[in-house]
């Protein structure tokens, strides 16, 4: 269901550019009313267009270098218990639901493999957790980007 125009998109990618650009100076770049800008990126943020911040902040930063992304086969019927009690985890940045023979996919940072070692030990003693399976990151090959389905959404306007 497509929900945004021309305008929105010009926005969306002047933002990529430039994610911190104020109202002014997007209206300014793109030849638009303040007015018309301030409606606009309300509408897209009341839509869900916008992620929230935290996604900008590097772990790195906070002392987490390493990456790793464990497998994880749960009871099923304990599913809900179980992603509440993964939310209480701090090192646990994001999680799938997956089909496949995990059901989830759960992406952890860390300090060093022996922190890594004891995050997949504070999961797997989750009751219902049944199994894990860990990869290390050997490095963000392609970053989390939205440019090229900016551009592929102007073409079918």
């Amino acid at each position: 269901m497509r929900s945004y125009d021309a305008v929105d998109l010009s926005l969306l990618t002047a933002l990529t550019d430039d994610p911190r650009a104020t109202i002014a100076a997007l209206a300014e770049r793109l030849r638009l009313s303040r007015n018309t800008v301030h409606a606009r990126m309300a509408r897209l943020e009341e839509s869900g267009a916008f992620l929230d911040f935290d996604r900008r902040i590097n772990p790195q930063f906070l002392g987490h270098p390493l990456t790793a992304f464990l497998e994880v086969e749960v009871r099923q019927k304990e599913l809900g218990r179980i992603v509440d009690a993964l939310v209480e985890i701090p090192e646990v940045v994001q999680a799938f639901g997956r089909s496949g023979t995990a059901d989830l996919r759960v992406q952890v940072v860390c300090r060093d493999t022996d922190h890594l070692f004891r995050i997949d030990a504070a999961i797997l003693a989750i009751d219902g957790v049944e199994r894990t399976e860990t990869s290390l990151s050997m490095g963000e090959l392609i970053p989390y980007r939205i440019r090229p389905l900016i551009e592929t959404a102007r073409h079918t306007l």
